[in-house]
């Protein structure tokens, strides 16, 4: 892990981190974009790729010594940039080997209604992923169980009896050919690159 006390699954929130110039200057009201220099976006690709990084693995990787590195991860920590840390798990060897894509659509499309139904859909660990998408109060979920009878007694047991559910929709996954990779940062180099940073 980057941070020198950090162990895996948590990261650590200091309000009281000391910011110097080799920290990054102040989100306020910059972009994304100017918000991060070239450091930041070489500590979010590495941490990416392997977040049980040591902070001298990490700070050797980004050429930075340790002291601004741990700097820098503890600011992309504490404005938001980096939200956690956590193992990735093989579905198939815990045994969940069903997954399915859920379009749950929504019998009235009202703000009480709709925060309702997300409350209820954040309660439920078989529900992995959950996205409002364009459409007439539509949800679309990825749900895993472990065989096709199990997913079975969970959307008649408890999908459709979620309030405001008017009616689902369901696909299966047949094999995954890409899952859990990392963000595309290619667009924050190219500003950088853009504005000599």
């Amino acid at each position: 892990m980057a941070s020198q006390n950090q162990k895996s699954g948590q990261t650590t929130r200091r309000n009281s981190v000391a910011k110097t110039r080799a920290d990054a200057p102040a989100a306020d009201a910059a972009g994304p974009a100017e918000a991060l220099d070239r450091y930041h976006i070489a500590i979010l690709h590495e941490l990416q790729l392997d977040a049980r990084l040591s902070n001298a693995e990490l700070a050797a990787r980004i050429g930075l010594s340790a002291a601004p590195a741990w700097r820098r991860v503890k600011w992309l920590e504490e404005q938001g940039y980096i939200t956690g840390y956590r193992a990735e798990i093989d579905r198939r060897k815990v045994g969940l080997g069903v997954l399915a894509f859920v379009r749950l659509d929504a019998d009235r499309n009202t703000g009480a209604a709709t925060k309702q139904l997300e409350e209820a859909i954040r309660e439920l660990p078989e529900v992995i992923s959950c996205h409002y998408i364009s459409g007439a109060g539509t949800f679309e979920l990825q749900v895993l169980a472990t065989d096709l009878d199990a997913f079975s007694r969970f959307s008649i047991d408890t999908l459709l009896h979620l309030p405001n559910v008017k009616d689902m929709h369901t696909s299966f996954s047949l094999g995954e050919v890409k899952a859990g990779a990392a963000m595309p940062l290619a667009h924050l180099q190219s500003a950088h690159s853009k504005s000599g940073r």
